[in-house]
């Protein structure tokens, strides 16, 4: 093996941690957790998190200010102190955050270090179309390397970026502890399917979708409960109480607020059906959909970003048009009147899970796309 195949390569890491928790913060903790990562690759890390709460996003403060000229000043002094192989950095791709990153790829560029994106999310065919965005754009991809998380996101950046400069790399997480992979299905005390939604409450995320399914589901009288678990957003406890209480609803539907750790995997244990109806327009891939097929539950979900990579329609889930709620409705209505169908689905999408989706495969692909994007100039 030649010197330069075996050398270990210095990375510096610039990417979104917690707080807040949001599914790329978590993607980006378990890459600096990973001690496949960290063990094939002298790693240095740096948060770009100004926010510590959801709500902050796509706001401006002094406090805000502040944090980002102390997050230049660490990329500035990390790139003076160490010859840096590759500079992996999670790009965000839209939106005032963008312009916001684009001064760290700046002066990565004129240092003229070796550059990979990791798209978390998507926008950028969502961005104005004018010559000072297409100017930005090009000079942030230009002599760049990008992972997207599925080949349905690589529309998103075609219009600047060739397929050959992209790598592919699907989410995958931790396993769950061996008592709490005891899956609910089929499993229930009494004859009502429970549903779970978990997730941020955001109105595009689906949120009134499924309760406008539940208001069809209660009036087609079949016995049903649907949780809700995540952290407020555009939705307030007020609204959904409100529509609760209006819809006739108190019985059936259940607002919990955010869960962690065994409080989180508990509600998966409980769960017959796991939904996520998401039209977010930046959404990529819903790592809770993978957290929901480790439980073994079938999903129903939108073919938003590189969902359809993750949920194979009429196999392990549906696939249901967006902001449809009565196609929701419907696939839910399947299920309860085929609860052995249910737990197939399920046990197939956990067969899915285990094969490609496991935190073992996410961060295997991640280190061996660092040795051959860092190499590049190295070899």
């Amino acid at each position: 093996m030649l010197a330069s195949e075996s050398k270990k390569l210095n990375v510096l890491f610039i990417l979104h941690l917690p707080p807040p928790v949001h599914g790329a913060s978590i993607a980006n903790t378990y890459i600096k957790e990973s001690k496949i990562i960290n063990t094939d690759h002298n790693t240095d890390y740096i948060s770009l998190a100004t926010n510590t709460v959801l709500a902050q996003t796509g706001k401006g403060s002094i406090t805000k200010a502040f944090k980002f000229l102390s997050i230049l000043g660490k990329v500035i002094k990390s790139i003076s102190k160490k010859n840096y192989d590759l500079c992996y950095l999670s790009l965000t791709a839209n939106g005032p955050a963008f312009y916001k990153d684009l001064i760290v790829v700046a002066i990565l560029k004129l240092a003229n270090k070796n550059i990979i994106y990791h798209f978390h999310n998507k926008g950028v065919a969502l961005a104005k179309q004018n010559a000072i965005n297409n100017f930005l754009y090009r000079f942030a991809f230009s002599g760049t390397r990008s992972i997207l998380l599925s080949k349905y996101l690589y529309s998103d950046v075609k219009k600047f970026v060739k397929e050959t400069e992209v790598y592919y790399c699907p989410y995958g997480i931790p396993a769950v502890a061996a008592e709490a992979q005891e899956n609910f299905n089929g499993k229930s005390t009494t004859n009502a399917i429970s549903l779970l939604y978990l997730s941020n409450m955001m109105i595009e995320k689906g949120v009134f979708v499924l309760l406008q399914a539940c208001v069809i589901l209660k009036k087609s009288n079949v016995p049903f409960i649907c949780n809700f678990v995540g952290g407020w957003t555009d939705i307030t406890p007020a609204d959904f109480d409100k529509f609760v209480k209006e819809n006739d609803l108190i019985n059936h539907v259940f607002a919990h607020g955010p869960k962690y750790a065994a409080e989180k995997l508990n509600f998966f244990k409980k769960a017959d059906v796991f939904i996520f109806p998401t039209y977010y327009h930046y959404e990529t891939f819903g790592l809770v959909n993978l957290e929901a097929m480790q439980h073994s539950l079938p999903i129903i979900s939108t073919d938003e970003g590189g969902i359809p990579d993750v949920i194979l329609d009429g196999s392990t889930g549906f696939l249901i048009p967006k902001k449809n709620h009565e196609a929701l409705a419907e696939k839910i209505l399947y299920f309860i009147k085929n609860r052995p169908a249910a737990i197939r689905m399920g046990l197939r999408g956990k067969q899915r899970f285990d094969e490609f989706f496991t935190i073992d495969k996410f961060e295997k692909n991640i280190s061996q796309i660092i040795s051959l994007v860092g190499k590049t100039n190295h070899i």
